[in-house]
């Protein structure tokens, strides 16, 4: 599956706005993450489509948290790498994590909602002005974006990332696509 169908599968798939600007986030994390973590340009595509369907049944599953993953696993397999849909279930905790890439996507898929939340705080509303280092203070504040989960997001080291390292790559991610993500 390229890129331009996945989105279009995500768009039809996801009727909040938010949630689709939730995927493209995840997608610009996992393409930055791949490249620093020096994979070939074959595997930040990849990467970028994990990113960009780990969601896709959310929609449906939503109240539902067992079958998340598992039915965009089952939709998307033979349309996708085996790697990407366990990913996929490895992110809704219905596999282990075991690989880079599940690792990656466990991680970044808490770090858009902290990062929106710290660009939402700021006046203009905007990724331009968020540094890494006010992401390192807000971490410490309980009630700052209180559903990102901060044990999942560390597991950053897990790649062989410093937490402020990670935080970096997946800032500066979203600002590339800040115009896409509306913020």
């Amino acid at each position: 599956m390229q890129r331009e169908e996945a989105l279009e599968l995500v768009r039809k798939r996801i009727p909040n706005r938010n949630l689709v600007n939730h995927c493209v986030a995840v997608e610009a994390i996992m393409e930055a993450l791949a490249q620093r973590l020096g994979l070939s340009e074959s595997d930040v595509s990849r990467w970028g489509l994990a990113g960009l369907l780990h969601d896709l049944d959310y929609s449906e599953t939503a109240e539902d948290p067992e079958s998340h993953g598992r039915q965009s696993a089952q939709e998307l397999s033979g349309s996708v790498d085996d790697e990407i849909v366990h990913a996929i279930l490895a992110h809704a905790g219905h596999a282990p994590l075991e690989t880079q890439m599940d690792r990656a996507l466990y991680a970044a898929d808490p770090t858009t909602g902290f990062i929106v939340a710290a660009a939402l705080v700021r006046p203009d509303k905007s990724l331009e002005g968020v540094e890494v280092r006010s992401l390192k203070k807000r971490w410490k504040e309980k009630a700052f974006a209180r559903g990102a989960n901060r044990e999942q997001m560390d597991t950053c080291s897990e790649l062989g990332l410093s937490r402020e390292e990670f935080l970096g790559v997946a800032l500066e991610a979203m600002q590339k696509r800040a115009p896409e993500l509306g913020l």
